[in-house]
């Protein structure tokens, strides 16, 4: 089974979703959206983009 996006209101009701790892963990979480349909097109923005993502170490 692949990972799965969680998606929920939260409490100052914006939409907001997970991306949660096989065994539960959480491996990415979102900003606050507005609406579901914008909290959806984040989720497909992951799915189109994280695939070919490029790494880059910072300094902090």
């Amino acid at each position: 089974m692949a990972g799965k996006f969680e998606l929920w209101v939260d409490k100052g009701g914006d939409w907001r979703f997970n991306l949660k790892a096989t065994n539960g963990q959480v491996i990415a979480t979102s900003q606050g959206y507005s609406s579901k349909a914008s909290a959806l097109n984040g989720i497909q923005s992951v799915k189109n983009n994280a695939p070919n993502a490029e790494v880059v170490e910072i300094e902090k």
